[in-house]
């Protein structure tokens, strides 16, 4: 028979990882691992699937250890960080989109509650007969002065790629204004204490924001002053550990009938990728400490989930 000879081998160890640490796709560092012990040795000694994703999502290094609940083998840490990292940075780039808004948590103002509290946008434009189902802020003599929503994800662990944002019109209004922002900003992270969610800030018409770690902050985007959804696409997806999100209006532009500056907003949309059941976070308190929980056989049925 034929000699083969792996070129790999042939080089230095620090080349040989140079090389292998190339690969741009999990996918790719799983294929290499199965061509021999000598690749495997390196992709998962190395820690070359999480390096990978750290690189790619560095939101993710916050992570302090991976678990993984259903695996009884003794394969030791490292392989199984290799599995874990090498399925999550897959999920993170390939699970199918979907809405990723489970439910509003609060408003930095509502002008009149419970009319207009947020958890109208959770519903699209013109829902209700006769009038539009929307959120609006309190109105002010000051353009500047800001406005935050406060909303809860599907998951505590998601990937988000992009969030739309409808604006009010006023049919009731004869010029027909639109309630729109000059700019918004979007924030992701968890809270500080979950303990502390235990409260109605919706009912009890106050701001949550400052119960919360925003670990992502999203450049400023210009907002139209247009009756439609506005989408707005983020520079790379975002890994949000937590599942929180808060939306930042900034910049009023339309007077209402007192002749006050307000803020309205009719739906919001958060588009991205659940990563849950397959993965899930776990917050040790008071440390905040956060473990990666990975299941092998719900990430197989994930892969398949429909999409949006």
């Amino acid at each position: 028979m034929e000699t083969q000879i792996d070129s790999l081998e042939c080089l230095e160890p620090d080349m040989a990882l140079k090389i292998l640490t190339c690969l741009d796709d999990s996918a790719d560092l799983v294929r290499a691992s199965a061509v021999s012990r000598y690749w495997q040795n390196i992709v998962v000694s190395n820690g070359l699937s999480k390096q990978l994703c750290m690189r790619t999502f560095p939101g993710l290094a916050s992570i302090a250890c991976v678990i993984e609940p259903s695996c009884h083998d003794s394969s030791g840490e490292t392989q199984r960080d290799h599995r874990a990292y090498a399925s999550l940075f897959r999920a993170i780039t390939a699970f199918p989109l979907t809405y990723c808004i489970a439910n509003p948590v609060s408003a930095s103002s509502t002008d009149r509650y419970p009319d207009e509290s947020i958890i109208n946008t959770m519903v699209p434009m013109n829902s209700k007969i006769g009038r539009g189902s929307y959120w609006s802020s309190q109105g002010t003599d000051d353009p500047d002065i800001s406005e935050t929503l406060v909303y809860n994800l599907t998951a505590s662990f998601c990937v988000i790629t992009e969030i739309n944002l409808h604006p009010f019109k006023d049919l009731r209004d004869w010029n027909f204004p639109i309630y729109s922002s000059e700019f918004v900003r979007f924030r992701m992270g968890h809270p500080k204490s979950w303990k502390e969610l235990n409260y109605d800030f919706i009912e009890a018409e106050e701001c949550a924001d400052n119960k919360f770690m925003w670990t992502y902050t999203s450049p400023m985007f210009p907002m139209a002053q247009e009756n439609r959804l506005q989408r707005f696409k983020l520079p790379e997806p975002v890994v949000c550990i937590g599942g929180y999100l808060q939306i930042e209006l900034s910049g009023r532009v339309q007077k209402a009938w007192d002749d006050k500056y307000y803020l309205c907003l009719s739906h919001v949309q958060a588009i991205g990728r659940k990563l849950s059941p397959a993965f899930s976070v776990d917050f040790t308190e008071p440390s905040n400490g956060i473990s990666l929980m990975y299941d092998a056989e719900k990430f197989g049925i994930c892969k398949t989930s429909p999409s949006v």
